[in-house]
């Protein structure tokens, strides 16, 4: 995906290098799973790492203070594409707001290091990126994107990075129309397995929300190149619930699914790239199974 010459978001806080307490996580397009995967692919425990992560922080409440003349030319690069994928989210959805009558707020993106403070709690960097609804903002620890190109070997390839951010903005956009506090009210009335469901919902429509952004940045400024859209289809593939859970313990339980099977994630966000139809939701499949 070519970034060259494009403007950065100024709706950023840099937050790298400052502390923060930690204590609890948001759920995102990974979250504590993503920990598990990288902990798998290390040769860790993947049912566990994310969690210990957090809890050892929590208890030593410990930090590590980077200044930003410490900051790699690698991590500053990450930085600038992370501002300006975040630009182009606002180029795409404003006029598709606007032609749905509605207006979009962008949301912040908040850079960090480590551990960080949020509306919906304290988070390490354990927990991955995630979005926030009660502040509309979202949270990123650049050393993701580092994790996610050695481990995923998506290196030089921006599109994968901007799918991740493309889904949190997702859920922003179910935030802005309403369906994230709708799904989160049924959420806290139902059962677990209800509540899962609810859960693969929304992930998934995050991943078309994704899709829709493609589908249009492509069309403004055509930018996606050769192989984009299999790379974001093949970290779809990496972060979908059966595939990391057959990875950590030798099979996959769909009952306990909170994002979405590999096959699922993938289908919505090629749907959204293809279609960039906002008339389109996970929530008007009635058959769960069907998703």
């Amino acid at each position: 995906m070519r970034l060259d010459g494009r403007r950065e978001s100024s709706n950023v806080e840099d937050r790298r290098g400052m502390s923060g307490g930690a204590k609890a996580g948001i759920g995102g397009i990974g979250a504590i799973v993503i920990a598990a995967l990288f902990a798998w692919m290390s040769g860790g425990d993947p049912l566990s790492a994310g969690l210990q992560a957090a809890q050892e922080q929590m208890m030593t409440g410990q930090t590590e203070t980077v200044g930003e003349e410490n900051f790699t030319e690698e991590e500053q690069a990450l930085a600038s594409d992370c501002k300006k994928i975040l630009a182009s989210t606002e180029d795409v959805w404003t006029p598709v707001f606007e032609q749905m009558g509605g207006t979009y707020t962008p949301p912040t993106l908040v850079l960090f290091s480590n551990q960080v403070n949020s509306a919906c709690g304290s988070a390490t960097a354990a927990v991955g990126p995630f979005y926030c609804s009660g502040d509309q903002k979202l949270y990123i620890d650049l050393s993701f994107f580092t994790q996610m190109k050695r481990q995923l070997g998506v290196e030089g390839n921006t599109f994968a990075y901007a799918y991740v951010i493309a889904h949190e903005i997702g859920h922003h956009v179910e935030n802005l129309t309403g369906t994230l506090g709708k799904a989160h009210q049924a959420m806290n009335q139902s059962d677990k397995v209800t509540a899962n469901q609810i859960s693969v919902r929304l992930e998934l429509l995050a991943d078309y929300y994704a899709g829709v952004w493609a589908h249009y940045e492509e069309q403004m400024n055509h930018s996606m190149e050769y192989g984009d859209l299999e790379k974001g289809l093949e970290l779809a593939k990496a972060i979908g619930d059966d595939w990391l859970q057959k990875k950590a313990q030798g099979r996959a339980t769909p009952e306990s699914f909170t994002h979405g099977t590999s096959d699922q994630r993938k289908r919505w966000l090629k749907r959204g790239f293809e279609t960039g139809d906002m008339r389109t939701s996970t929530f008007s499949v009635q058959n769960y199974n069907d998703l």
